[in-house]
């Protein structure tokens, strides 16, 4: 694991080189492809480190953490032709991507804690350095707070069990520890605002519309798996208390995220749209890891991995239409099927996936979700019926407004994309849809 945090460190200074850009991309290329020589076929830690090492579960949110990053750099390039501070926007991925590898391959819990809190810097200085509107600060302190708020007693909950256990260790803490129900909120509301869960959601909206693209990509790409990898790792510890408890946060994320599919129903800002839409995807998640079942664990776990990829790749079609029309708005943004007509299969097939159509890997985390839920009570089959009614509805409302209808009267002329940007949503379609071939690596040896 060190070996390929020294990597990242060592890129650190290439920033500052002339032209470099390419040369940082190119290298974070190379890195992810050593990175996924060492799968790791056994069920437990490999490529231990000091305190860092990766199993399943923590491998493929790495793998998506490197990817995401390296096509942030890909979609961020009216940064480099403007030159706007293009060095130290290297370094602040460059950094972002090293807590979040950190984060992931973290062997202790303290060390977890530490490096999920640290991955909120560089995202602030995202928002806040190459935002589009003034609102940015307001939502940058929105997301410091929301997160810091809850992930405080995440900390002494820590702390407690390290005084129970004598270590923080994963593989070393068992669920054999007396939890009462202080504890058991205290260590989950920080994954749950995290992911976010409808009602400590707000700050999610907020801090996407005013994010730059590779803001909006990393939050809905990689920030909002870091709750669900920290329910994965906490929920052994919390197991008999959660069979007690966890119906609560079941029923409020599935309400929420029929009410939230709704709200998309009406929302004219497309990244708006689809920041909404991650709340309601995430609801699902967190529903299927509460039911603490096996279905529920490998469901969410495929969900997530499909989810970063998707909704990463429709904030990158919002913001190429962005850049042709300076405006987000679907009054504005439809008829671009007239416009842009080589990105509307683009649109289409993106779109597809997120209302898990075959073959999107987003099919077998619903399915392995949808088993999980009704298994555990028959009566969410009529929420989870709404749910997936709503996300299509939402998903299509966006496809056909967007690409349909006529072209706003300021727009006189056509545009055709570049190789850049159809390699870029390529790079976010083609994993979606591969991934499903391995299958039994998601599904079967979690």
């Amino acid at each position: 694991m060190l070996k390929f945090m020294l990597f990242v460190v060592f890129l650190i200074p290439l920033c500052f080189l002339k032209s470099s850009w390419w040369l940082i991309q190119s290298m974070l290329f190379i890195l992810l492809f050593l990175y996924l020589g060492g799968f790791p076929y056994f069920f437990c830690f490999s490529g231990i480190s000091y305190i860092f090492g990766s199993d399943y579960i923590s491998f493929g949110l790495i793998l998506l953490s490197l990817w995401i990053c390296v096509l942030m750099l890909m979609a961020s390039e009216s940064i480099n032709y403007s030159s706007y501070f293009s060095s130290f926007f290297m370094i602040v991925v460059l950094m972002l991507m090293l807590m979040l590898f950190c984060t992931f391959s973290s062997m202790s819990m303290f060390s977890f804690y530490l490096f999920f809190e640290s991955s909120l810097i560089p995202t602030l200085f995202l928002i806040l350095g190459w935002g589009y509107q003034p609102e940015r600060l307001q939502a940058g302190i929105y997301l410091l707070f929301y997160t810091l708020l809850a992930s405080l007693p995440l900390l002494v909950g820590i702390m407690y069990l390290y005084k129970y256990f004598g270590s923080l260790t994963f593989y070393l803490v068992s669920g054999y520890v007396e939890v009462n129900w202080l504890l058991y909120f205290s260590m989950i509301m920080a994954f749950l605002v995290s992911m976010p869960m409808y009602m400590v959601h707000l700050w999610l909206p907020s801090a996407h519309v005013e994010a730059p693209i590779s803001g909006s990509m990393i939050l809905a790409g990689v920030l909002l798996k870091l709750g669900g990898y920290g329910l994965l790792r906490f929920m052994i510890v919390l197991m008999y208390i959660g069979s007690k408890l966890n119906y609560l946060w079941i029923s409020i994320s599935l309400v929420g995220g029929i009410l939230v599919s709704m709200m998309c129903l009406r929302q004219t800002d497309l990244k708006s749209l689809i920041a909404y839409s991650s709340v309601a995807h995430m609801g699902m998640v967190i529903s299927g890891l509460m039911t603490m079942f096996y279905w529920g664990y490998c469901g969410s776990y495929s969900l997530m991995i499909g989810h970063g990829l998707c909704s990463s790749g429709l904030f990158c079609l919002a913001n190429i239409s962005y850049e042709r029309l300076g405006s987000r708005s679907l009054l504005i943004n439809k008829g671009l099927m007239n416009f842009m007509p080589s990105l509307s299969m683009w649109w289409f097939l993106l779109c597809s996936c997120n209302m898990a159509a075959p073959p999107s890997l987003n099919l077998i985390g619903e399915i392995s979700l949808l088993n999980s839920l009704v298994s555990w009570s028959w009566m969410t089959m009529v929420l989870l019926m709404l749910l997936s009614f709503f996300s299509a509805a939402y998903t299509l409302y966006m496809f056909s407004c967007s690409q349909h209808g006529s072209v706003y009267s300021g727009l006189f002329c056509c545009s055709l994309g570049n190789v850049r940007e159809f390699l870029l949503l390529f790079l976010h379609w083609l994993p979606l849809n591969l991934l499903i071939l391995c299958g039994d690596f998601l599904v079967i040896w979690l």
